[in-house]
């Protein structure tokens, strides 16, 4: 690519994606927070990918992908069913036990740094100034939103601690699963059907921590529980993270995972549309910075030369 040429970050085939990704698990939160009640969180995490990773099965069924996974891929596979499928959503629907779901996506929004700094260590990609501009931009929009979400929670301390430490850890996981995305290993295999092995490893794993921790499955009878697993297993989990995957593969995790930034906004824009959401000067000022501080940084040419 010569130096004129736009990065590849602000093409259609990179933009369309990563704004269906951003757009779906911007919506996310609030379903999530609609499964917290009768069903424990393990057992909600398991079903949703069970529901993800049969239909992740049938795609690469239908796509001609084959399943002969050797060691490593199984290996591969399992590490992240582990991280991304199992400890990450985990640790986020125990978050939002404590703390609103609005406050979660923000604090989830600092998968950014972890990104960068596990594609730096892992993968020798150096984040170029312009990156660390926007990224710096984007920050400071996010301490803005924290700052709105914090004060407006209705939480305590110690239930605020708790449900920052809980996504703290989710985001740790996330992010060693999204640099393994990234590696020459991820790119050996075919994703689809990678991807659906991971989802049923996480799914499995899920069931054996939900079992461990609170019994035998759980059965919620309101079909909008359902229908929100239903959402989030093929919207939220077998149609975003292939898209996801795919973006991250051509641009690297740093620029990828502002899609996180991006998603508390969203997610503040449809609580105004189905929650009656008020916006504050502080949260205005905060998504601002953040929309700014994308543009910034998706218009930098590192790593994706």
């Amino acid at each position: 690519m010569s130096e004129a040429a736009a990065p590849r970050s602000t093409r259609a085939a990179i933009l369309v994606p990563f704004a269906l990704v951003t757009l779906i698990w911007g919506s996310t939160w609030l379903v999530i927070r609609d499964q917290l009640g009768v069903v424990p969180p393990s057992w909600s995490v398991t079903y949703r990918f069970l529901v993800a990773g049969i239909a992740m099965t049938i795609v690469a069924r239908v796509k001609g992908e084959r399943f002969a996974l050797d060691g490593r891929g199984w290996a591969f596979a399992a590490a992240v069913g582990v991280l991304q499928f199992c400890l990450n959503f985990n640790f986020v629907y125990r978050a939002e036990h404590h703390i609103t779901s609005g406050l979660v996506a923000v604090v989830f929004a600092i998968l950014l740094v972890p990104n960068a700094l596990f594609a730096r260590l892992l993968l020798g990609q150096r984040m170029g100034g312009q990156l660390i501009a926007g990224s710096a931009v984007a920050m400071a929009g996010i301490a803005l939103l924290f700052l709105h979400e914090a004060r407006s929670g209705p939480a305590g301390t110690a239930a605020t601690l708790a449900g920052i430490g809980f996504t703290g850890v989710a985001i740790l996981a996330a992010s060693m699963a999204n640099v393994l995305q990234a590696t020459p290993t991820a790119k050996r295999y075919p994703m689809m059907a990678t991807l659906a092995v991971s989802m049923l490893i996480g799914a499995g794993v899920d069931g054996l921590v939900a079992w461990w921790l609170t019994g035998p499955p759980v059965i919620e009878t309101r079909a909008a529980y359902w229908a929100g697993i239903v959402y989030l297993g093929l919207f939220g989990s077998a149609v975003a993270f292939p898209l996801y995957y795919r973006v991250l593969r051509v641009i690297g995790p740093a620029k990828a995972a502002y899609s996180s930034v991006i998603v508390p906004v969203i997610a503040m824009l449809l609580s105004t549309l189905f929650e009656g959401y008020r916006w504050s000067p502080l949260a205005a000022a905060g998504a601002a910075l953040t929309g700014v501080g994308l543009v910034i940084a998706l218009r930098a040419r590192r790593p994706n030369r």
